[in-house]
């Protein structure tokens, strides 16, 4: 797990490996690597599932993303295809929606096609309430598990996926920390 730069103190470190335990469970096969990142966002927890949830618009708060095209309502199944903005060695992505629970907070994805090397990438991100500065916050945490491609070691592989989410987790608090400060408190409709 990776939490250690995000300001745990003990409390926060059982928690967050209490909820990996529960509900961040990935087989993970001889050639593939697992990891998982930890980010705490100074927004309540309504407001950051108002984003995350939203299968069909991953672009409104990851920066990679530059399209989504969903098909079909937001259940269990449902595809997306993702348009993956040039800089990275991918062009597109298509996604199945695994897991959507609105009373956990739980997101499931599993990517199935697209020109990228992440070959059988499943991950989850789950969101846990917490306060933070006295206020209401979130407890972020996103697991991955992933082939690791050929030419690449279990430790690059996890190190470039970890930076992809860390990315993504960043401008997930920004995205979500300035409605949160402009007091949009209550979950938005994108």
């Amino acid at each position: 797990m990776n939490g250690n730069s995000n300001g745990f103190g003990s409390a926060g470190a059982v928690a967050a490996t209490e909820f990996l335990r529960r509900r961040h469970r990935h087989e993970t096969g001889e050639n593939q690597c697992s990891s998982a990142v930890v980010k705490r966002i100074k927004a309540p927890v309504p407001l950051v599932w108002s984003l995350v949830r939203r299968f069909d618009q991953p672009q409104k708060y990851k920066p990679f993303v530059s399209r989504c095209v969903a098909q079909g309502s937001l259940e269990i199944g449902s595809l997306r295809e993702v348009d993956v903005k040039s800089g990275l060695p991918a062009t597109t992505s298509t996604e199945r929606l695994e897991l959507l629970d609105d009373d956990e907070h739980i997101l499931s994805i599993r990517i199935i096609g697209g020109d990228h090397r992440l070959k059988n990438y499943s991950s989850i991100i789950s969101l846990h309430p917490e306060i933070i500065d006295g206020r209401p916050g979130t407890l972020v945490i996103e697991s991955f598990v992933v082939d690791v491609p050929e030419g690449n070691t279990k430790d690059e592989t996890c190190y470039f996926v970890e930076a992809l989410i860390k990315c993504n987790l960043k401008s997930l608090a920004d995205v979500s920390e300035g409605l949160a400060v402009q007091d949009r408190t209550e979950p938005i409709d994108l």
